[in-house]
């Protein structure tokens, strides 16, 4: 894949690790992990429906989600899912509790771990479509537009069958086995 070891430089090599191919590094003890990314995502409780926004990019260009993105390396979720609400929505919100966490397998080599949250809007917060939105509406749950990503969708059946009450959900792809162990 091109990838270099960060403490020789030398090109790394694909070796079994704990039972999962792996690129490391031949001549030290570095791996290449390949660690989930942690998004978050908020059900946005406004005027009796839920906040979602018309995206402007890719993926999804003009469909809709829920306000959310990744989480930065040094931020805690639940702030990041308040400050992706305001760059996405224009608006502040408030999180009311922890809806679910759950995964998405992107691909054989990378994944995502989502945190969802419900919110609503602050008193007198106003809401204006950020940069990567088209539009930003209140919609009710027997109304929901097409939805851009299948966690949204799933984070949105979770919260109209039981708004008000936490859960979780685990990966809709079942978990591969664990590898064999060894002495």
């Amino acid at each position: 894949m091109g990838h270099f070891c960060v403490q020789c430089g030398a090109p790394l090599v694909t070796r079994i690790i704990e039972g999962r191919e792996l690129e490391a590094c031949p001549n030290d003890d570095f791996v290449l992990w390949r660690d989930p990314k942690v998004a978050a995502a908020v059900v946005v409780e406004a005027d009796g429906g839920i906040v979602l926004g018309r995206r402007a990019i890719e993926p999804g260009r003009g469909l809709w989600c829920l306000p959310g993105g990744f989480v930065n390396h040094d931020e805690d979720p639940a702030v990041a899912a308040v400050r992706e609400c305001w760059e996405e929505v224009g608006a502040e919100v408030e999180l009311i509790e922890l809806l679910g966490v759950y995964h998405v397998a992107k691909t054989t080599a990378s994944s995502i771990v989502g945190i969802a949250y419900r919110g609503r809007l602050s008193p007198g917060s106003k809401m204006a479509a950020g940069p990567e939105m088209l539009e930003v509406a209140v919609f009710r749950p027997d109304a929901w537009p097409e939805i851009a990503f299948p966690s949204h969708r799933q984070v949105l059946a979770l919260y109209a069958g039981a708004p008000g009450r936490s859960a979780s959900r685990p990966s809709p792809a079942p978990a591969p086995p664990p590898p064999p162990r060894t002495r």
